[in-house]
Formats: C-alpha cells, structure tokens, sequence
C-alpha cells in the first residue's frame, strides 16, 4: 500500500444544522490534504437528516475549490439514481474546473430508501441497466466529434471512473471492464477477501487501466487514549443502530451506556457491519490497521469515522494520517 485517503459523509450532528456540517466537510478537507491524504471522496445518501452530502457534485466542488493539490471524487454516486449523461456533464465540468483532481466512483444502490429512490428516478426500471450506463457514461468523456449526443462540458476529460461495490458483483463488473475497484469493507465487510480475489485474479486490463487497483475502505476512530477513542465512536455506533431498526436521524452525542440505548441482537449486528476498523490510541490503531492491510494488500486503504465533536473528528484523521505514514515508509 502506498497511498491513503479519506471517505467523508458530512455528518449533522445534533445540535447542529446542514449548514455546519458544510462547513465541517470543507475544513476537514483542507485538515486532509495538509496531513497527506491522496484523495477526498463524498458520497451520495437522500432523506437521511444525518448526513449533508446529497447533491454530491456540490459539495465536491465546495472541497475542490478549498483545496489544492488533493483529489476530490465521489464515493459514490448512485448511477441508478441519475441519466449518465446528466453525470458525464457534472463531473466533467468539475474536471474542467479542476483538471486532474476529480475522481467519479459509481453504485449500484440507491443510497437511500424505495419511496426516495422512486421520487429520484421518477420511473423505476424492472432490470438492472448498471454495466451498460457505466459503459454508456465513460464513453461520454471520450472525444469522438461524431458522436451524436456529446457532455458538454465533459467529452475529452477522462475522469477516473471507479466501481464501488459491498458484494461480488461490483468486483466481476470492474475486472471486466479493466476499471479500479473499491469495496465498502467499512459497513459491509463479508465479501472483501473473496470480491478482492475476483477482481485480482480475472481483470481485464483496459485503456483506463493496465492492471488491477483495489482500494478497501476502513472506519477509524483515533484519540489519545484507547478510552476516550471508544467513547467518540459510540456516536456512530449509535447512529447506525437507530438506521439498522428504521430510526435514522443527527449524529447523536456520545454516550458511555450504549449497551443501555441499544439492543443487544442489534448492537452485536452493527458492531459486525463495522468490524473492519481500527479504534483506539494511535499505537491500538496501528496495530489494527497493520493487520488490516497485511491481510487484504489492497493498494489505497480509504479510512472514514464519524465523531460528534468536529474538533475531536479532524484530529482523529490527523492521528490516523501519522500512522498511515509510518505503515507506508515500513
């Protein structure tokens, strides 16, 4: 592994609005590229009140314009949501504002609940279209002056197209089309090992790419001390059980009796949706992280985490940045 970065899904806090979790995601992402990070990605969700990233493309440009040097992606956007051209013209207009710096990572989940996804789509289609509206939207950033329908802006940029993906299908679709791969091990940790041997062991290489890149993602939640690390993650430990049973709302406070808000059948599933993380002071969350990344190899290793505290969440990247840097130079 030779670079990390950062998945960000601009959390509202409770007792906050949008409007500082905005705020929030473009402070941490300057906080990112001066700790080193290679890329900053956001991700597409609806009509979830805890998370401020709907309008993907936006906030990405919000990130873009506030940074330097750092690439700044999606992670993803939900294609089905969205007509490829529509996308192709998003993203290569952030490319033609930010050249070399804009990455597109594409789902094949709404990112959301049915009734939400039905008022996005407005039509819902009986079959899965994923592969070809992939095919169809890279072919957008091609230049081909024949083409009938064109992204303008968007035809000759080039973006970087990734799939993401939590199963084995996302891994088959990006080793056939010689594209980098990235998995959700950070909500979603079943299928890393056997979706990273799929995609190693059968891709395609491409123009895109002469060989395979996986990059795996991981929660992370740093402090100086293993005690107040685990009192920070409650908060999203919390928030993803009142997902898991139909509740989601803010990022709640943390709290040191999650045992008591929490079921226990529900507390053990999501502790096991989370596992593939790295939770402690900084010399916890090397050792976690080491065995992570000694086990999977992946090329790019993603860290993401959710704290209440913005403060206390900035200097947990940062604290997990200096170990990523010691992992790297080993």
């Amino acid at each position: 592994m030779q670079r990390f970065s950062l998945l960000d899904l601009s959390p509202v806090p409770e007792g906050q609005r949008t409007g500082d979790a905005i705020r929030n995601t473009v402070h941490l992402a300057q906080a990112a590229e001066v700790a080193g990070n290679h890329r900053y990605w956001l991700a597409e969700h609806h009509n979830m009140p805890g998370i401020a990233s709907a309008a993907t493309s936006i906030m990405i440009a919000q990130v873009a314009a506030a940074t330097k040097t750092m690439r700044v992606g999606a992670g993803g956007i939900m294609l089905p949501n969205h007509a490829p051209l529509v996308v192709a013209e998003q993203f290569g207009t952030l490319a033609t504002l930010y050249p070399d710096r804009i990455d597109l990572g594409l789902g094949r989940a709404p990112g959301t609940d049915m009734a939400t996804a039905r008022a996005l789509r407005r039509h819902m289609a009986p079959e899965d279209s994923f592969p070809q509206d992939v095919q169809e939207l890279i072919g957008y950033f091609d230049e081909n002056p024949e083409a009938t329908v064109r992204a303008v802006p968007g035809y000759g940029t080039q973006v970087p197209v990734w799939i993401l993906g939590s199963s084995l299908f996302g891994a088959q679709l990006a080793a056939h089309l010689g594209l980098p791969y990235a998995f959700a091990s950070h909500f979603a940790p079943d299928m890393l090992e056997q979706a990273l041997h799929i995609y190693r062991s059968t891709f395609k290489a491409s123009r895109a790419l002469d060989k395979p890149y996986a990059m795996m993602a991981a929660g992370v939640c740093v402090a100086p001390s293993d005690e107040e690390a685990v009192f920070l993650r409650s908060s999203q430990i919390l928030a993803f059980a009142r997902l898991r049973t139909g509740k989601p709302g803010l990022l709640p406070y943390p709290t040191d009796e999650i045992g008591a808000q929490v079921p226990t059948q529900v507390l053990r599933q999501v502790e096991h949706a989370l596992s593939c993380s790295a939770t402690g002071a900084p010399d916890t969350v090397y050792r976690g992280l080491e065995g992570l990344i000694s086990r999977y190899q992946p090329d790019e290793l993603m860290v993401t985490g959710m704290i209440h505290d913005h403060d206390s969440r900035v200097r947990s990247f940062e604290l997990a940045a200096n170990v990523l840097k010691s992992l790297i130079s080993e």
